[in-house]
């Protein structure tokens, strides 16, 4: 309606001639000091809000509103969220469903793997087929695998995503002389990983989630000379089945209010990452295969070859560089925090985490029973 009339009131100003542009001009400072109003008040109810109630209840409080607010039109939730500067769990958690999808793609390859044992071909499955269905991103499953690198622990296959110059990867491999839960922890250890990786010049957990047991983290981390360094935001979210023996973590890139972005780095901001893992026989005994999938957009202005290049190289020197890391907190015994018997509020307490509502509880407690979160 306002526009309507603004465009009215415009092309009354132009019949007008000299005198309605000045009119139009008192029109346009009259809206900018009602606009001017209007946010001047949104931070008095922000900061009124703030005084009032805790941190805790604040986001309860909001998300609630949320909730309400969830599917009008032109998202007031969110905008709503991005002035109070909270980030909504609601939006950017983790579901069970994700999880399940990278476990039931690890499952495949194993059957493909099966199939293939019987002429002495060793426990690496053969190249895999794209998935056309059942997925969100069909267009880009629908690209076919290319075998990149074959060595004697793991093979590298790589698939062009639809629409853009980027690639997916996908690492298979194997070892033998770790214990899952060992690499499992060692993965997910943010303290000891600024140890072992000399890359990282950041790495911290910015806000956990007590209904899902996904967390936010910033990374912060090296590229090559005479790239920026790049940061990442993103979400993870990891747990463990008991009775399917089989771990997974899941991560994406997302936003959060307490992490703008820094002219000092780039920041990625296409990202994903889902790693499975199965045990040869159990948590707690050496052997096991594991499936990552990998993409992300590093925001280069290099050719394609070259960024592709710098990933299928960079992989398997990270991943060699993780079990070295495992290798070396299992012989020389350094304290690795264990995340599978831990609950994810035990798990350090420097990040905030937030308050579920008795409805959100509800709905938690209604997921599978097979599934234990980390």
């Amino acid at each position: 309606m306002f526009p309507r009339r603004l465009a009215a009131a415009a092309a009354a100003a132009a019949r007008a001639g000299p005198r309605g542009g000045g009119w139009l001009a008192a029109l346009a400072n009259q809206c900018r000091f009602v606009t001017g109003l209007r946010v001047r008040r949104a931070q008095q109810i922000a900061q009124l809000y703030g005084r009032l109630y805790s941190d805790g209840a604040r986001r309860v409080l909001l998300g609630r509103l949320w909730r309400r607010l969830r599917g009008r039109a032109g998202h007031a939730s969110a905008v709503m969220a991005a002035l109070a500067g909270v980030f909504v769990w609601d939006e950017e958690r983790i579901p069970e469903e994700e999880l399940q999808r990278s476990i039931d793609e690890m499952r495949r390859l194993e059957e493909m793997s099966t199939m293939f044992q019987s002429s002495g071909v060793d426990r690496h499955p053969p190249e895999p087929k794209p998935q056309l269905e059942g997925s969100e991103d069909s267009g880009a499953r629908a690209q076919p695998w290319d075998m990149v690198m074959e060595k004697k622990h793991f093979k590298l296959w790589r698939r062009p995503i639809a629409g853009t110059p980027l690639y997916q990867y996908r690492v298979f491999g194997t070892y033998t002389d770790v214990t899952p839960r060992q690499f499992f922890n060692v993965q997910l250890d943010t303290e000891y990983r600024k140890k072992w990786d000399a890359l990282v010049i950041k790495l911290e957990v910015i806000e956990r989630d007590v209904v899902s047991g996904s967390e936010v983290l910033h990374w912060v981390t090296h590229f090559p000379y005479p790239m920026y360094s790049r940061d990442y935001v993103y979400v993870r979210r990891y747990s463990v089945d008991q009775e399917n023996n089989v771990m997974v973590l899941v991560s994406r890139a997302v936003e959060h209010p307490s992490v703008p972005e820094s002219p000092e780095f780039v920041r990625v901001r296409s990202y994903e990452s889902q790693m499975v893992i199965r045990p040869h026989k159990s948590f707690d005994e050496n052997g096991f295969d594991y499936l990552l999938t990998y993409s992300d957009n590093p925001q280069t202005v290099f050719p394609r070859y070259c960024v592709s290049w710098m990933v299928s190289s960079g992989m398997p020197d990270f991943l060699e560089k993780l079990h070295m890391a495992t290798l070396k907190a299992k012989n020389m015994e350094i304290k690795v925090k264990d995340y599978i018997s831990s609950k994810p509020l035990e798990i350090g307490g420097e990040a905030k985490a937030t308050s579920p509502s008795s409805e959100r509880k509800s709905e938690s407690s209604c997921g599978p029973a097979r599934i234990e979160y980390a």
